[in-house]
């Protein structure tokens, strides 16, 4: 009797370490793929370090979009208070313009400047990532009626 108790209690512990194991695991493997959202204003608020990878959102800054020699495009997000300089390699949005809602993927690199890795733009009038229409509600600049993604705006 004694003997089946301990065997039960040795399974027990073994399957929870296990599990804590495969749990930490998980995690760590998140930990270093997951992007948080920002703002231009919370990244100088926050004093975020570089070389973490974020989503920055905003507006594209009017008369901000430089395309380089090298294909490189520079531009500014800001979210009307603060903004950040945004560089991308690639094939941008057909919908990517100037005063236009986007989401940028990528990390902050030591000089504020931030190396996007990929850049989504807006797919219609209506739509906003939500995360920006929040920021922009906050910094005062939004429109009530203006759409997000669950306001029926997205698809």
């Amino acid at each position: 009797m004694r003997l089946r108790k301990r065997q039960r209690l040795v399974i027990l512990l073994l399957a929870l370490l296990l599990l804590g194991g495969a749990t930490a695991l998980v995690l760590a493997a998140l930990g270093e793929n997951v992007s948080f959202f920002v703002t231009p204003g919370e990244i100088r608020e926050k004093g975020i370090q570089p070389g973490r990878s974020l989503r920055i959102g905003g507006l594209v800054a009017e008369g901000s979009v430089e395309r380089l020699p090298d294909g490189t495009v520079r531009f500014r997000i800001t979210d009307t208070v603060d903004d950040v300089v945004v560089e991308y390699r690639g094939l941008l949005p057909d919908l990517f313009r100037e005063g236009q809602g986007v989401v940028a993927l990528g990390t902050l690199r030591g000089d504020g400047t931030f190396v996007a890795s990929e850049v989504l733009a807006k797919h219609d009038e209506r739509y906003m990532p939500p995360e920006v229409a929040e920021a922009l509600k906050r910094a005062g600049y939004w429109e009530e009626g203006q759409g997000t993604a669950e306001a029926g705006g997205g698809r």
